[in-house]
């Protein structure tokens, strides 16, 4: 049988007495998407920050690909081929789209960003982030400051940053909170066509978001 994409055996996490993930187990396969969903306080996003090594597990294992991720960092993990988004919008407000992209590219080639004048006239960089933003429907918005657009639309761009390095196991944190209906079905819209032939791992309270998307459920 093939191998899991990510996978999570007896995982555990207690801060203090207060124990907030208890004996997790999780297989997630290749090209599968996998939704997570359970009430506010359940863990589920401690079990996000803990599969990318924001905390570290009380016990228990979580592999990528086979790989044991214990003792890596956040970058690790990222240029292992597993990128993630969170529940608040995070981009740069002041930066253009097309910047906050290219930066996210930059940061998954491991350039550090005392480099960036040097890198950001690479020919493949403005090529790699403007093949992105024609992904994720912003081309027209490219020179615009992140700030200016719609909450859907940074929500858009944040999933663009998400997949600009590459991962091919994508992790979405509740990527439709506070939209409207329209703006929700834009987003699973978007979601289904940028993680194609990727495995996708959310948390989502939507349910209609949910079975849209979703091909296993825990």
């Amino acid at each position: 049988m093939t191998a899991p994409a990510l996978d999570i055996v007896g995982l555990r996490k207690s801060f203090g007495k207060a124990e907030i993930i208890r004996g997790i187990d999780l297989e997630v396969y290749k090209g599968e998407r996998h939704a997570i969903i359970g009430p506010n306080g359940a863990g589920k996003s401690t079990l996000f920050n803990l599969i990318t090594a924001r905390f570290a597990p009380t016990t228990g294992s979580i592999s990528l690909h086979g790989q044991n991720l214990a003792g890596m960092a956040p970058y690790q993990i990222n240029r292992l081929g597993l990128s993630r988004s969170f529940q608040i919008t995070n981009i740069f407000p002041k930066m253009t789209v097309f910047e906050n992209v290219r930066c996210a590219l930059l940061w998954s080639k491991g350039y550090k960003y005392s480099f960036w004048n040097i890198v950001s006239r690479s020919q493949d960089l403005t090529e790699g982030a403007d093949a992105v933003l024609e992904q994720i429907n912003l081309a027209g918005r490219r020179n615009l400051p992140a700030g200016v657009l719609s909450y859907a639309e940074q929500r858009a761009l944040e999933i663009g940053v998400t997949i600009a390095g590459g991962a091919d196991v994508i992790m979405l944190d509740e990527p439709t909170a506070g939209m409207s209906h329209s703006e929700t079905d834009y987003i699973v819209d978007l979601i289904r066509k940028v993680t194609e032939n990727k495995t996708l791992v959310m948390v989502e309270h939507d349910m209609g978001v949910v079975f849209g998307l979703a091909d296993r459920i825990s």
